[in-house]
């Protein structure tokens, strides 16, 4: 058997235009943390220990070596992680946080998309309502886009994106993507 992406193919989708690259991002574990309640401190600390960096915290993204994590909410965050080093990731990750934290396999839930290019703000904010232009590194963002929810992570203000959304909406998210950028280059 052989694995293939959220859009379908063996390998992931790559759409140049002038001063836009849109890709598709495979190979990427992925596991939700939730702290449980009173365990808040000791999720943190475990999980900083096997990530080897601070979790983030609201509206936030970090990435450290392998690993990139963004907050979803109180408590609550995504961690994602190479899928050739890290294909167990979510048995890794609650074998660190124990029974303070609940994990869960998140890998194929996903999809995502890279954007990169000075058109990116351009295309960005024709399809939500986060302040693109005003963001900054770091910062994730969940907002909707074409009617489906997804967390938006700048890497570098108007030029360096990841969008991820539901795995079951890829092509639609995928149609969005392309269309905005067309109406704009």
């Amino acid at each position: 058997m052989k694995a293939i992406t959220p859009l379908g193919g063996h390998e992931p989708q790559v759409d140049a235009f002038t001063g836009l690259l849109i890709r598709e991002v495979a190979g990427r574990a992925l596991a939700s943390l939730a702290a449980r309640q009173g365990q808040e401190e000791a999720v943190n600390s475990a999980a900083a220990a096997y990530l080897g960096g601070a979790l983030p915290g609201p509206a936030g993204w970090t990435e450290t070596g392998a690993f990139a994590t963004w907050w979803m909410g109180p408590d609550l965050w995504m961690v994602s992680a190479p899928h050739d080093s890290h294909e167990l990731l979510a048995g890794e990750l609650k074998q660190a946080v124990g029974e303070a934290g609940s994990v869960v396999e998140q890998t194929d839930g996903w999809c995502r998309f890279d954007m990169e290019g000075a058109r990116c703000s351009d295309v960005l904010e024709r399809l939500c309502n986060a302040d693109v232009r005003g963001g900054k590194a770091g910062s994730a963002v969940r907002t909707s886009m074409e009617h489906l929810g997804v967390f938006l992570l700048c890497h570098a203000p108007g030029q360096q994106y990841s969008i991820i959304g539901p795995r079951s909406s890829a092509g639609s998210l995928h149609h969005a993507l392309l269309a905005a950028a067309k109406s704009v280059i």
